[in-house]
């Protein structure tokens, strides 16, 4: 999908790695001397580290820890839906992983001349990877992401056509203008829709749900326009304020499908409503945590908008779109899916952890 907002964005790169030690992190491979009595790396190690910076190069294009975010939309829109996950709701997570990476691609290319500037580290301004190869890739993503919604039916690429038309248009005309949070949204809204389209074929269900995700990264997006530069005092209160009213409207307010979706549904998937209390309090729970973990950076930039506090902020409600992602499945009577989609988030931060990229933005 885009980004953001899915929300969505950058990775900073290694995070906290020293610039010099007398030992290599564990598993690291290819480091010279890194063993006593060595006189240097085997062959195949100085053969591998220029092809493992190229994979790192492309890993950090992608912003490949901030596809955690995305499996979610579907799943939930899936879920708003009444109708059991399946194998065209797979076919819909992995149209809004290509159309999420060839926005992140495109983002890039279309940015060049500024992050060089502002973000040389990156891998286009570094020179690590060639503005021809992010802008075929971007291509290459969004055709795989059409093809995949096609597999899925005619309904889901009526909806992936205007979300990579979205995508496009964010990236290179509308995200340094006034509508670029507004597109971001729609994005993220249109992931959902998709999910929804590729699972049951209709949409209408998930329309409220869309608009709580899309609401949300507006919020996100709106500061993130400011990570750069900080100053902004609005942006943060705003996505505060916005925050605190999502995080109601999940908790209390359960959607009722209609009675035909919600005998068909399986107990404990999407549209099943079999113990109420325990999908209101599951919806309740997972409110609480999309608030906890975007309320405080939001807070904190609010009060200092300095960059960095800013760039937090903005992780911070990355970092949020899974727990509201599950908090709506759950809103929907789906706790299994809702469970499933709130497992995402330790994957996650895992996977960061592991691959040293713990700084994501969707700018």
């Amino acid at each position: 999908m885009s980004r953001a907002t899915a929300a969505a964005r950058d990775t900073a790169g290694p995070s906290g790695a020293p610039a010099a030690s007398s030992r290599p992190p564990a598993g690291a491979a290819g480091v010279p001397g890194a063993a006593s009595g060595t006189t240097g790396p085997p062959l195949a190690t100085a053969e591998a580290s220029p092809r493992s910076a190229r994979l790192g190069a492309w890993a950090e294009l992608l912003r490949l820890p901030a596809l955690f975010t995305v499996p979610g939309d579907a799943l939930a829109g899936a879920a708003a839906a009444g109708v059991r996950p399946g194998p065209r709701t797979l076919l819909a997570i992995g149209s809004s992983l290509c159309l999420y990476e060839a926005g992140m691609a495109l983002n890039d290319w279309a940015d060049r001349a500024e992050d060089a500037a502002e973000r040389p580290h990156r891998p286009l301004p570094s020179g690590r990877i060639r503005p021809a190869a992010a802008l075929t890739a971007a291509g290459a993503l969004t055709g795989a992401g059409l093809a995949l919604a096609a597999g899925a039916g005619r309904p889901a690429l009526a909806v992936a056509a205007p979300l990579a038309a979205t995508v496009w248009a964010y990236d290179l005309a509308l995200k340094h203008t006034p509508a670029g949070p507004a597109a971001m949204a729609a994005a993220r809204g249109l992931d959902l829709l998709l999910g929804a389209a590729a699972t049951g074929g209709g949409t209408r269900a998930a329309l409220p749900c869309a608009a709580l995700l899309g609401s949300h990264t507006l919020a996100v997006t709106a500061v993130s326009r400011r990570e750069t530069t900080g100053g902004s005092v609005l942006a943060p209160l705003a996505a505060l304020a916005t925050t605190g009213a999502l995080t109601g409207l999940v908790a209390r307010r359960r959607t009722r499908l209609p009675a035909g979706r919600r005998a068909a549904a399986a107990p404990g998937l999407s549209g099943s409503t079999p113990a109420p209390a325990v999908t209101d309090a599951l919806a309740a729970a997972l409110g609480a945590a999309y608030a906890a973990t975007a309320a405080r950076p939001y807070f904190h930039a609010a009060l200092n908008p300095s960059p960095p506090l800013t760039r937090r902020a903005v992780g911070g409600g990355i970092r949020a779109t899974i727990p509201l992602q599950a908090a709506l499945a759950a809103r929907s009577g789906a706790s299994a899916t809702s469970l499933l989609v709130a497992a995402l988030a330790p994957a996650g931060r895992w996977f960061a952890k592991r691959s040293a990229m713990r700084k994501v933005s969707i700018t």
